[in-house]
């Protein structure tokens, strides 16, 4: 035999086999719980977060970022549609000759082995019998064929429910629609084309202007799945289509425009519904289509489907109080942006720019310290990015109104340097008004040199007297002066910096403990003072005033880790919603039905159609009949049905 004959009749029959497609569905089954468990096609940071950069670099070789859409998959689809199709063209003959045929060829010796067979006794008129017993079969709903014998006898051989084996056919069909469909609905095409080098992924954000024509895909693509953020009165005509760590620009063939995005929310805050009112702009229409669709209800144009997928910020308008944390002077200076725009700070080396990346209006949160609380709206927050000149960045989100913590209200602003970070958050405690003023001023003062010696005098008043001794008085004085300097350098991190220079390691505890009472005592001094220079009426002594002191100490000390001069405190907000499109082209997606209408008749027919044959066998010499029963199921229902049937035709022959 020619070996090259002898391995393409192997290579097809492995291809055809039961074994064969049973394992590539085995795979498809695993990679679908792959992808049904692990978010497809999510930002590289976000898997790089979750997984490291070892499994990260793993896991993206294996394609499993992207399951559905990966070579080997689209492969595995490809060789089933192949080898399920190779087993439909080589067994469908065989099942309709199967399905066509009444195996009227039996021999009496063959039906005399079968399990389910009897003999009866023919009593009664031969000729009668015969019409009676084929009366039985017609009422039994069987077709059948009498072919005669040689001897004289008859063999009347019946089939029933022979449409069974269509399942098997059906079922095998339906793969393969499926399968195509599947196919269809791959990014086979870029595949090709990335291959060949026509194609690339573009992974620098760029305006859609400037992404080039290798990194587009045309209107002509068979199928995509994409997403366009359209803020209210704006129109897009492109697609953005995440693949792996980049992106591709999808040409649409009309523009769609939003002309208003509505949300309701829950008294909680969250969301409870959102739609959008669109309008497509088309040249091949006489007026632009307007439609307002929502989630679960899409609006769909020249096959493609436009779902409304999720909402976000469409540019709001934000103003700002600028702080600058570490000057003496407490007025802030005012700043102005929009979310996905720009602002500056500051001057010549120490300038920074300013990128306004999220607002978010409503923000549910769990504040109780166990976390068993009610989750509740906090208020708006806005998220940014401070950069440097070289190009180093960190991120904050600083909140627009008071939180509760145990009970207390501050200013929240948090801060990472890398998203792999959690924000840690400055806390600033509220004044009376639940104001940040009161810090603010408190803070003037802490940081301005010239009114340490009044504070120290003030203090040196009260705890010393008026007749207390000059020298001990200066010496105290000039004490105070010196902890305020150090405390005005890095807070409490610095005095503890001085504590372990100067003082031995058996007295720094006692030492540290008098240092912080002190420091107590002058930031309520430096409190009043910054009071009575705003005409507000001054602190006295109590709990809640300990409490105050405590956390205005320690957002002060925390100011020197925020990374920043420069705290952005939320003012007013022009609120811009901007709705997220989810754009769909599924030409496979039909197929995929009537795959499953197939699949659905398919298993119905095996199910619940049982093949079922009889064989009689007339013989008018030996005055008898033999009955014999076969069915592609032998379970109780056909026992039950073989016993019914020999007792009346046991009747019928006698």
């Amino acid at each position: 035999m020619n070996p090259k004959l002898s391995f393409t009749k192997n290579f097809l029959d492995l291809l055809s086999s039961m074994r064969f497609a049973v394992s590539l569905l085995s795979v498809l089954g695993v990679a679908s719980v792959i992808g049904t468990v692990l978010k497809q096609n999510e930002p590289y940071e976000n898997y790089i977060v979750k997984f490291g950069q070892f499994w990260f670099a793993m896991f993206e070789r294996m394609g499993l970022y992207d399951v559905y859409h990966s070579v080997w998959f689209l492969v595995i689809l490809l060789f089933l549609v192949v080898s399920t199709s190779l087993c439909i063209y080589r067994n469908t003959p065989l099942m309709l000759k199967e399905w066509r045929t009444f195996k009227e060829h039996a021999t009496e010796k063959s039906l005399r082995a079968f399990s389910h067979q009897a003999t009866f006794n023919l009593t009664a008129d031969y000729a009668a019998v015969k019409q009676n017993l084929l009366q039985f079969l017609d009422a039994k709903g069987f077709k059948y064929k009498i072919r005669a014998q040689e001897d004289g006898s008859e063999l009347i051989a019946a089939k029933a429910g022979t449409h069974q084996r269509w399942g098997y056919i059906f079922t095998h069909v339906a793969m393969v629609v499926i399968l195509f469909g599947g196919l269809l609905d791959g990014n086979l095409p870029f595949k090709v084309q990335e291959m060949l080098g026509y194609k690339r992924i573009e992974t620098k954000d760029l305006p859609v202007s400037k992404v080039p024509e290798a990194s587009k895909m045309s209107v002509s693509n068979p199928s995509f799945r994409g997403n366009m953020t359209l803020a209210e009165g704006s129109t897009q005509n492109v697609a953005f289509l995440r693949v792996r760590d980049g992106y591709l620009v999808q040409e649409l063939p009309f523009a769609v425009g939003l002309k208003d995005f509505r949300i309701e929310h829950y008294a909680t805050g969250q969301p409870k519904s959102f739609e959008s009112d669109l309008v497509i702009f088309d040249p091949e229409l006489k007026e632009p289509i307007a439609k307002t669709i929502s989630v679960n209800h899409p609006l769909t144009y020249k096959g493609i489907a436009i779902y409304q997928s999720d909402f976000q910020d469409g540019g709001t308008g934000l103003k700002f109080n600028v702080w600058n944390l570490f000057s003496s002077n407490n007025q802030p200076q005012a700043l102005s942006g929009n979310i996905f725009g720009e602002g500056a700070l500051g001057e010549g080396d120490a300038k920074l720019r300013v990128e306004y990346n999220d607002f978010r209006k409503f923000n549910i949160i769990n504040m109780s310290p166990d976390g068993k609380g009610k989750p509740h709206n906090v208020g708006p927050n806005v998220t940014y990015k401070l950069r440097d000149g070289r190009g180093q960045a960190t991120e904050y989100v600083t909140y627009m109104q008071p939180v509760q913590i145990d009970g207390q209200f501050y200013f929240l602003s948090g801060m990472r340097e890398t998203v792999q970070e959690d924000f840690r958050y400055l806390r600033i405690p509220v004044d009376e008004g639940l104001s940040i003023d009161g810090f603010m001023g408190f803070r003037a003062i802490m940081l301005d040199a010239s009114k340490y010696p009044e504070i120290a005098k003030r203090i040196a008043q009260k705890s010393l007297g008026v007749r207390g001794d000059p020298e001990i008085r200066k010496q105290f004085e000039l004490s105070l002066v010196r902890l305020l300097t150090v405390f005005a350098q890095g807070g409490y991190s610095e005095v503890a910096k001085v504590i372990e220079k100067n003082v031995p390691e058996k007295e720094r505890e006692a030492s540290a403990t008098t240092y912080i009472k002190m420091v107590n005592v002058a930031a309520y001094e430096a409190y009043n003072m910054a009071l009575e220079l705003n005409n507000k009426p001054l602190l006295k002594n109590s709990a809640e005033t300990e409490r105050l002191m405590r956390d205005s100490l320690n957002a002060f000390s925390d100011m020197f880790f925020y990374g920043t001069p420069y705290y952005l405190q939320l003012n007013q907000f022009e609120h811009k919603e901007a709705s997220g499109l989810q754009l769909t082209k599924s030409p496979g997606q039909k197929w995929v039905y009537l795959g499953s209408v197939i699949l659905v008749l398919g298993i119905f027919a095996m199910m619940y159609i049982r093949e079922r044959r009889v064989w009689l066998y007339l013989k008018p010499g030996a005055k008898e009949v033999h009955f014999a029963m076969a069915s592609n199921r032998k379970n109780l229902e056909f026992e039950q049905e073989f016993n019914l049937y020999r007792e009346q035709l046991a009747g019928i022959v006698s």
